[in-house]
């Protein structure tokens, strides 16, 4: 082999180390990728952001993460409640114990509940309806009940991406496995698959959400991720069942099954992994979509009333006209959050299209 071979041979790299090389060079999907890492951040640090908990304290001789009550509330200690200090942190802490300290949320703000006067050092309380505009103490201002909308929107965040990822993680699965069992096995088992992809389709999914979520007497944010995930894996099973069709009749798969190879293996180690490129874009288009929706049924007031969402938000501006903060600012988060992964999904769409290099040739 000549060195100008050994050379190339060396430079080569696989197939998805090439699509990363391609996606990198679209600037909008990385601004995209960049604003959902942002997203991802605030809601992994949004209890250190905004909150009325301290991120750790030390109290009766023990450290203690009040804040963590915001992503559970059974990891807040119960000793806070049963000593009162639950709901006034700043003053029942030193109340009950002179020697406690505590590390503070950058604003002290809750998205649950309205910030009291006299609460806060020397803040007074939020204002209450159409007087919290945004201000230096309200960043996004409050709404009808007094409650910080920026809090809300930070904390919301986290929602936000939950609905997401996890919607679309048991799409992913359902879809997947069912595409790939039809598409690999072919026949009957490819013909009664088929036929019930096609009646999933068939059913407006929104429709079956508000059913189904009005027959739940107390609906959670999981109730609805697992609605929105097991009804919307029917593109994600499509496009698997294509693409087993086509790569199970390649040189490579008949060679491993002349070396026998069980179907498990075939299907998951050989075909699996190759089919990949195309399924991943519906997928981050489903995440958008699963947002949107969660913030649609959010707008109509549908959903896990203990939770804060940027669509609850929406339904809050609609009954308050007047208060146009509480549509500008959730309205721009739903709307950049979408807008960012529906440009990621043409971003991988193009980087692992194998037609776009070969036109640059």
């Amino acid at each position: 082999m000549s060195q100008d071979g050994l050379i190339n041979a060396s430079q080569s790299v696989g197939f998805w180390a090439e699509a990363w090389v391609r996606f990198r060079h679209q600037r909008l999907a990385m601004a995209a990728l960049t604003f959902v890492g942002l997203l991802t951040l605030i809601a992994i640090f949004s209890p250190a952001i905004v909150g009325t908990k301290p991120i750790v304290c030390n109290y009766k001789g023990h450290y203690y993460f009040p804040a963590s009550g915001y992503f559970y509330e059974g990891w807040e200690n119960p000793i806070f409640i049963t000593d009162g200090v639950i709901y006034n942190y700043p003053q029942k802490l030193k109340e009950k114990d002179p020697e406690s300290w505590a590390v503070w949320p950058i604003i002290y703000q809750d998205p649950l509940r309205r910030v009291r006067e006299g609460e806060w050092k020397n803040f007074g309380g939020n204002p209450i309806g159409s007087a919290g505009m945004p201000s230096r103490r309200n960043l996004f201002g409050t709404n009808d009940l007094g409650e910080d909308v920026f809090a809300k929107m930070i904390h919301g965040t986290r929602i936000a991406l939950l609905i997401g990822f996890v919607s679309t993680g048991i799409a992913t699965v359902i879809g997947i496995f069912v595409g790939a069992t039809a598409g690999f096995f072919g026949g009957k088992i490819d013909w009664a698959l088929s036929r019930v992809i096609e009646i999933m389709m068939c059913i407006p999914t929104l429709i079956l959400i508000l059913a189904l979520i009005s027959i739940i007497d107390k609906p959670t944010i999981w109730h609805l991720m697992v609605v929105i995930g097991v009804f919307g894996w029917t593109g994600i099973a499509r496009l698997t069942r294509a693409e087993f069709l086509k790569l199970k009749q390649l040189e490579y798969v008949t060679a491993a099954r002349a070396l026998g190879f069980r179907w498990p293996r075939l299907m998951f180690r050989h075909i699996l992994p190759n089919s990949l490129a195309p399924v991943i874009v519906p997928i981050t288009f489903g995440i958008a979509a699963a947002i949107l929706l969660e913030s649609t049924l959010g707008f109509l007031g549908i959903g896990a009333p203990d939770k804060t969402s940027w669509g609850r938000l929406l339904n809050e501006g609609k009954e308050n006209l007047q208060m146009w903060w509480l549509i500008v600012f959730p309205g721009a988060a739903i709307f950049l959050t979408v807008l960012a992964y529906n440009l990621i999904g043409e971003g991988i769409q193009q980087a692992t299209d194998p037609t776009l290099k070969i036109s640059k040739h």
